[in-house]
């Protein structure tokens, strides 16, 4: 970020010389955190929840790495039913269980919170959309609707340039330093957000969070790793399910996307114009996600 410093300024206001960015000074890009449960899961793992809304469908939302429950919920905002939102071992105040984790471990986590809360909807970002995959390689008929939220892997590993930004910021939470912890999340941020009151409110929220919080460290080998070992096999999968993309994002190449959705028979394919997809088009995105998951 231009003239990046940590803290932020008290006011969240640009500290440059000249003219500043363009972008909108007012909004969150992500909602305030709420007050959630520990659950136990039979397959050992106490987990972090947050349960919203009421009646049927439900849909359980499963976050991406290094972030959760708060990036999750504006996604269902629109949905109709019971919204369960969650974090993965690792993340929060979910158990951190000794050893490395691979994406089967993270299929546990997250049908143990579907299965436990009668989920019949799945929708997953990122690292969660590989942990969806997973389950569905494993239990193609276990979900009746799905969504894909730029998914980063299938049966290839990610790019380079993917794992290394990860690695970077899982080494800065361990650190423990939350000016490098701001250094490593501050490339989450679009150039025409960054040194905004937005841009610094997403900092100062994800900073907060990731040095109280922690990452756990069997999340460091996850971005070596695939997610199913062949595509081909989700073929079997037969829900309607959406899979959205986003041109020129290095952490989720839009071929991942196009990739899946061709591997799902019954797949609708979405790609943004350009990265940014939770900043720039926010709006749209909720829209396409609830007029899928209402039908």
């Amino acid at each position: 970020m231009r003239d990046f410093r940590w803290p932020p300024p008290p006011d969240g206001g640009p500290r440059t010389y000249g003219p500043g960015p363009s972008a909108p000074r007012t909004g969150r890009p992500v909602l305030p955190e709420p007050q959630t449960e520990l659950v136990a899961t039979p397959h050992g793992v106490r987990l972090e929840r947050l349960v919203t809304g009421t009646g049927e469908p439900v849909t359980v939302f499963a976050h991406g790495l290094g972030t959760g429950i708060a990036t999750t919920r504006p996604l269902g905002s629109a949905v109709t039913g019971r919204k369960i939102f969650f974090q993965f071992r690792g993340h929060g105040r979910s158990d951190s269980p000794p050893g490395g984790w691979s994406y089967a471990d993270l299929a546990r986590d997250l049908r143990a919170i579907a299965d436990l809360g009668g989920a019949t909807r799945a929708l997953g970002v990122s690292l969660g959309a590989g942990a969806l995959c997973r389950l569905l390689w494993e239990s193609p008929d276990r979900f009746t609707r799905l969504v894909f939220v730029l998914p980063a892997v299938l049966d290839e590993p990610r790019p380079d340039a993917a794992r290394r930004r990860l690695g970077e910021l899982l080494t800065a939470v361990r650190s423990g330093d939350a000016a490098a912890v701001a250094e490593a999340v501050a490339a989450e941020v679009p150039p025409a957000w960054r040194n905004t009151p937005t841009g610094w409110a997403y900092l100062r929220q994800r900073v907060d969070q990731l040095t109280r919080d922690g990452l756990g460290d069997g999340l460091a080998g996850l971005p070596g790793q695939v997610a199913i070992r062949r595509r081909g096999d989700l073929g079997a999968v037969r829900a309607p399910a959406l899979v959205i993309g986003c041109a020129g994002d290095e952490l989720h190449p839009v071929a991942v996307a196009e990739q899946l959705a061709a591997a799902l028979p019954a797949a609708t394919l979405h790609v943004y114009d350009r990265p940014g997809l939770f900043w720039s088009h926010r709006a749209d995105l909720r829209e396409r996600i609830s007029d899928f998951l209402n039908r």
